[in-house]
């Protein structure tokens, strides 16, 4: 059965932590395998990018500090992931820039903000 973008029946008591934990089992009731796969694939971009932005940073500091983003926000995606699809136990880590939390975001946000500014002042090849 089709349920489409916010008609998800799973965050009704099926699934504990919808909006946080298990964010991504609502994503891929709403959006299906397409939306999983884009999603699963933007977060492949940003750590292939990080990780040329870390190579490419003009000093050790700024290349530590930038693969060091990177790691936080790919292996916090990549458990995630992996404990939605049952993969791994429950350790209740939240999708980056998807699951509910103010300061988790506010952080987030923070340390793009730093990644951008590290590839701004990077040799250019």
């Amino acid at each position: 059965m089709e349920h489409g973008l916010g008609q998800s029946k799973q965050k009704y008591l099926y699934i504990p932590e919808p909006h946080n934990d298990f964010i991504f089992a609502v994503l891929a009731e709403e959006l299906g395998f397409i939306g999983c796969a884009l999603v699963i694939l933007l977060f492949a971009i940003f750590i292939w990018r990080g990780i040329l932005i870390a190579m490419k940073a003009p000093d050790m500091y700024g290349s530590l500090i930038a693969i060091g983003i990177t790691s936080l926000v790919g292996i916090q995606a990549i458990i995630n992931i992996a404990v939605v699809t049952s993969s791994i136990p429950n350790t209740g880590m939240p999708l980056p820039f998807f699951s509910y939390g103010g300061t988790a975001l506010l952080i987030l946000l923070c340390s793009m903000g730093i990644l951008l500014n590290i590839s701004r002042n990077s040799k250019k090849i």
